[in-house]
This record gives C-alpha cells, structure tokens and sequence, in this order.
C-alpha cells in the first residue's frame, strides 16, 4: 500500500473511531474499572472474561447515559454500607426504582454477553 493512501485509511479510521466514541459519553477510566470489577467478581479464563466484561461495559454504556449509570451505581454501591449510615439509602422509597433498574439492567447485560454468575 502506498504511504499516501496507508495515512489515508488510517486517519478515516481514527474518524470513525471519534465519531463512535462520541456515541455515547461513558469516559475510558469508567469502562476500565467496570471490566475490572466485572472480571473479579467472576472469575475465569482472563482473555475470555475480559471480552465478556467488555462486552457487558459497552451493553450498560448503550442503555444508560453515563451520569444516569453513575447515579444507579452510587446508589447500588451506599445499599451495602452496614449500619445506620446505609440506613439512611436503604430506608429512602424514591431510590428503589433506580436501584431496580440498575440490577435488571446488569442481569440484562450479563445474559446478553454470556457472563454467568454460578460460581
């Protein structure tokens, strides 16, 4: 291929890529950690699990925007907090559907990219 047109198909490619990314505003670092809390909490073959996780990231990144994510996810996180500081989330109606939604949401996506939770 010709150095003109190898630097023509890859600045078309990295366009498109920026057009994807833009898609959706999940920020890299939040995509990593999710892949990284994903592959702890089932384990198995790395390579494997690190293309279902991925998988999973991108599903949850095309159903929520990344704020909306962020609120389910905080919300999820403050239900485990023992005594009464999670008192106070677990004890509040107006943060059940969110938490309802976000827990169907990641069944949804884990069923979609084969992540089983049998250990």
């Amino acid at each position: 291929m010709k150095p003109f047109a190898l630097r023509s198909s890859m600045l078309a490619a990295l366009v498109l890529a920026a057009g994807a990314a833009h898609a959706n505003d999940f920020p890299t670092v939040a995509r990593v950690l999710y892949v990284e809390d994903c592959i702890r909490a089932h384990p198995g073959p790395y390579f494997e699990m690190v293309n279902k996780c991925s998988c999973a990231a991108d599903a949850f990144a095309a159903e929520v925007r990344y704020d909306e994510y962020t609120t389910m996810q905080t919300i999820s996180n403050g239900m485990s907090i023992g005594g009464e500081r999670g008192n106070s989330i677990r004890d509040t109606p107006t943060l059940q559907p969110e938490l309802k939604k976000y827990r169907e949401l990641q069944a949804k996506v884990k069923k979609g990219c084969f992540i089983n939770d049998a250990k």
